[in-house]
């Protein structure tokens, strides 16, 4: 046997040997063509084939002819070493899916998933997030229509490499998946909420319902923990300030008992936990201000992406009658007594119901409603109309008397001269009154007689 011959052999997998063997004993006439195809689980054809070719060119014509050749649909070198440069330089903290999507958005890189995970991973590099074995567990159906059922929540997370933790508040629609509004701010509070509400009413429209937890926001502290007794008294727990904006708007809360009960975005957060810090970082984004004005442009993205289509394509969103102002319903409502002025008294200090720069008229003891949040400032609900507020210095009943005072002081007395009216002297004259004798005993006599008569 030949040194070639030997080499050929030396590169023949165990199949491919095994297939030579068996196309010998064909040239050699040891079994017959149909004996063999069954022997390899091939067709006639094909073993016909391979005989004629071992006959021509020898043991070589079992190999592959690929074998060793780069396929023509592989990526090149160096687009292979751009990759791995980029993943272990500008996206290092990507994860794998998310950098086959920064690539092509940013460095105009199209390749599939397979592909990056084959050179990544061949690379040795592994990505950030990794996947957990998922649990059985049963899932809730989505509802059919879009607005039907909102999640809300807020996530705490150091969405700023490097950064303080802060909070973002987001929600997401049960039907489609679909982000509705985000928003950042320092801590889980109501104005987050008010405004991804103002953000999914001003976009989409008015939802049929809520879905959240029991934060404080949401439910009363003394929600459910009334006695019997202050029960039958007629006792009730208030609504807070988010479930009377709510009340106001038509909109039914549920509240979830637990996080699995939101499932959706909870699942949200550990998307978004992943991605939003590497975007940040790649535009140069580490304030809240700015972060906000970024999620716009990221919340289309998203949905482009991850969004389903409903089961019934007709929204439920309900439209904002243009009658109702929401800056006058998402915003904290207290009520007040206006004092002296037209004023009342809010967190220490003094204002002034105003319009059109002027003093509105108001009865003292009258009761108001206050409105503050930090789109509308301090306004006040007064016998049913909404007026803007004036701080004052100091309570109004104070200042007018200062006023008076200062009045006082500054008078200048003056003395009346001796021909004054007011200094002139006048003798009065007495009144007489004269009656006669007579007219006094004719008085007297008809006094008797009328006494008389009545007794």
């Amino acid at each position: 046997m030949s040194l070639m011959i030997r080499e050929e052999l030396f590169n023949m997998t165990q199949k491919e040997m095994t297939r030579l063997r068996v196309i010998n004993q064909t040239i050699d006439k040891v079994i017959t063509i149909r004996e063999a195809a069954r022997l390899l689980n091939l067709s006639e054809r094909q073993v016909i084939r391979l005989k004629k070719g071992v006959a021509l060119e020898g043991p070589a014509f079992i190999i592959h002819k690929n074998r060793g050749r780069k396929p023509a649909h592989a990526i090149k070198d160096e687009l292979r070493s751009t990759i791995v440069n980029l993943k272990q330089t500008k996206y290092e903290k990507a994860n794998f899916a998310h950098f086959q999507e920064l690539i092509a958005r940013y460095e105009g890189i199209s390749v599939s998933y397979p592909t990056v995970y084959r050179v990544l991973t061949a690379e040795g590099i592994k990505s950030p997030k990794k996947h957990r074995k998922a649990k059985a567990h049963h899932r809730r159906k989505r509802k059919p229509q879009r607005g039907m059922l909102v999640q809300i929540d807020a996530s705490p997370h150091e969405w700023f490499f490097g950064g303080e933790k802060c909070y973002l508040h987001g929600a997401i629609d049960d039907a489609t998946g679909e982000i509705l509004a985000l928003f950042f701010a320092p801590t889980e509070c109501l104005e987050g909420y008010f405004e991804i509400i103002r953000q999914i009413i001003t976009n989409y429209g008015i939802p049929i319902s809520i879905y959240c937890d029991r934060h404080t926001i949401f439910v009363s502290p003394k929600d459910g923990k009334l006695s019997i007794e202050q029960e039958l008294n007629g006792e009730v727990v208030n609504l807070t300030q988010f479930g009377r904006a709510m009340e106001e708007l038509g909109i039914t809360i549920i509240n979830a008992k637990s996080a699995p009960a939101k499932g959706r975005i909870e699942r949200l957060w550990e998307t978004l936990q992943s991605r939003l810090p590497v975007e940040f970082e790649i535009n140069g984004i580490t304030n809240i201000e700015a972060a906000n004005k970024f999620l716009f442009e990221f919340m289309k993205l998203y949905n482009e992406k991850f969004s389903v289509e409903p089961e019934n394509p007709v929204d439920a969103f309900r439209k904002l009658e243009s009658c109702i102002n929401l800056d006058n319903i998402l915003c904290r409502k207290e009520e007040r007594t206006i004092i002296e002025g037209s004023a009342f008294s809010y967190n220490g200090k003094y204002y002034q119901l105003v319009k059109n720069g002027k003093k509105v008229p108001a009865m003292p003891k009258a009761k108001l409603t206050v409105l503050i949040s930090s789109n509308i400032g301090i306004k006040a609900v007064y016998l049913g109309e909404v007026y803007e507020t004036l701080l004052l210095e100091e309570r109004p009943k104070k200042a007018a008397l200062n006023h008076t005072k200062k009045k006082i002081e500054d008078r200048v007395y003056t003395k009346p001269s001796a021909e004054h009216p007011w200094r002139q002297k006048t003798t009065k004259q007495p009144i007489l009154y004269e009656e006669t004798d007579s007219e006094i005993l004719k008085m007297l006599e008809e006094i008797f007689n009328s006494t008389r008569a009545w007794a």
